[in-house]
């Protein structure tokens, strides 16, 4: 009986978070469709600027550039080498099945994030505003998203194998962190709406969780608590 309930209390904490992060992007995107989030994202990303809207970037000379380079890591090219490189860790760790996890579930996860952009085929802040490249649709954020798929999702994955607990909170710490900064940095840059931000760490998130329900179901990954 202990261990049973031990087993059911351990799935409970990631279907109340899945919920969570589920709730959040729908709320996010129904207050986004109705108008109630432009005053609060114009602010937002007014706030940014020096000179309000159209003026320089805040901040020291070098941090655009730094902020280009911290978005780069949320860029197709650097999450597939990322992918790649985890994938030939798993596979020279004997780990098949989940290699086969973590390479599915990334490439269906960058197809949800551009299903979710042509849904809601939201526009992209006026062009005055950016400091990079970008073109397509704003709602959600892929880079965001899938920044949030893609670490969030091995991270978890990989910490199924590490043998201590500390090691996996690292992990995942780390991956949340990254996931983080690139998102903060669509917002400097001018290219997103801090919505389209929140909204696509909410569905990362939802996904990374799931992938590992998904793992945790098909008893994949031989790391044990210490």
């Amino acid at each position: 009986m202990v261990i049973q309930r031990n087993f059911e209390l351990r799935l409970l904490w990631p279907i109340v978070l899945l919920g969570l992060c589920l709730w959040g992007f729908l709320n996010l995107a129904g207050e986004m469709m109705e108008g109630d989030l432009h005053a609060v994202d114009e602010w937002l990303l007014s706030w940014f600027r020096t000179g309000g809207v159209g003026g320089a970037a805040w901040g020291p000379r070098w941090l655009p550039d730094v902020m280009r380079d911290i978005t780069a890591l949320g860029s197709p090219t650097v999450l597939i080498l990322t992918v790649s490189a985890v994938c030939g860790y798993l596979m020279m760790a004997g780990q098949w099945h989940m290699m086969w996890l973590a390479a599915g579930s990334s490439l269906l996860g960058w197809g949800v994030s551009i299903a979710l952009k042509h849904v809601f085929a939201r526009a992209r802040p006026d062009a005055l505003f950016h400091g990079t490249l970008a073109d397509g649709y704003s709602f959600p954020s892929g880079h965001a998203m899938m920044s949030a798929v893609v670490f969030l999702t091995l991270a978890t994955l990989v910490a199924r194998l590490a043998p201590r607990t500390r090691l996996r909170v690292y992990a995942i710490g780390v991956a949340a962190g990254v996931s983080g900064l690139v998102g903060l940095s669509r917002v400097y840059l001018g290219v997103h709406w801090a919505s389209d931000v929140a909204a696509g760490w909410a569905a990362g998130a939802a996904w990374a969780v799931l992938v590992w329900m998904v793992a945790h179901r098909l008893h994949l990954g031989q790391g044990r608590s210490q």
